[in-house]
């Protein structure tokens, strides 16, 4: 049992390794195609890297196509938001910003989910406090040079935050793999379609295919294998474990930011991130003790 547990945290390091790089592949995507041509080309890619796992497993025999289909639309309008945001954003922010930011929707979601009844701790709120310090160390401490890259990015936050809420409404209700391949699809296709309207220009066969490395990276290792990985990992992972090793996809977007394309923090911005991440551990705190009871 212990062994297991082992080898599922070590898959759920690699997932947030996968997914942190996954913002230096974002960004380098940007240099040929548009937010949204870059979207189109990495969600179709991720839904179709999924197909393979569709016969290994089987639809339940309560299956719905009619509510699965609804369920995707909703999801996947919000997904492309989400993904819109914050592809948009790192075209005027640093991957590493951008990695910090996004990670804020740990805290969001308990703050949304108080709009529809749920209930939270001191500890999201006091967490939440901490972070917002951090993002001003990072973001805003210049309020004549605020970042528009980094207002986007909340933007997004609020949209992945948003998606996590209706994710965990749909989930019980439908096939989550034939659900995340169809709402990858439903990304990849408003994606595509503003970029039809808004990226003409750039969303060219030839620039698709100078842009194949991030655009397989961010489709087919960062939505296909860390999606299956995370899958087989969780399995066995106790929460608190997924929950603190999740968190660190914002350093290793960061490290890869500076090791890959040459960003770097100044002091202040390392002392934000520094106390974003506090804030989105502590904000966890209640629910990692919680939940890990169970697989004490």
């Amino acid at each position: 049992m212990q062994t297991q547990k082992i080898q599922a945290d070590l898959l759920l390091l690699l997932v947030a390794i996968i997914w942190g790089l996954a913002f230096v592949a974002q960004r380098l995507g940007l240099e040929l195609l548009g937010p949204f041509s870059f979207n189109a080309l990495r969600f179709l890619l991720g839904a179709l890297s999924l197909l393979p796992l569709l016969f290994f497993f089987k639809a339940p025999s309560d299956h719905s196509n009619r509510q699965l289909l609804i369920s995707a639309l909703a999801a996947g309008g919000v997904l492309f938001l989400g993904a819109s945001f914050q592809q948009a954003g790192l075209a005027y922010t640093t991957a590493g910003n951008a990695g910090f930011i996004t990670g804020l929707y740990i805290i969001f979601v308990p703050l949304l989910g108080l709009w529809i009844g749920q209930s939270t701790t001191i500890n999201t709120w006091l967490g939440g406090g901490i972070a917002v310090i951090g993002l001003y160390l990072l973001s805003f401490h210049q309020l004549t040079a605020i970042n528009r890259g980094d207002i986007l990015e909340i933007c997004g936050a609020v949209c992945w935050a948003i998606h996590v809420l209706l994710i965990a409404k749909l989930a019980p209700k439908v096939d989550n793999l034939r659900l995340a391949i169809l709402q990858f699809l439903v990304c990849a296709a408003l994606s595509g379609f503003t970029a039809l309207i808004l990226e003409s220009e750039q969303f060219t066969l030839n620039n698709a295919i100078n842009s194949w490395l991030p655009i397989a990276y961010a489709g087919f290792i960062s939505v296909g294998i860390a999606y299956t990985l995370q899958i087989v990992a969780q399995k066995n992972a106790p929460p608190a474990h997924a929950a603190v090793i999740m968190s660190l996809e914002a350093v290793v977007a960061a490290v890869g930011g500076w090791f890959l394309l040459d960003e770097s923090f100044s002091l202040l911005g390392i002392l934000g991130c520094s106390f974003m991440l506090i804030g989105m551990l502590f904000s966890q705190l209640p629910l990692i003790y919680k939940r890990d009871k169970s697989y004490a």
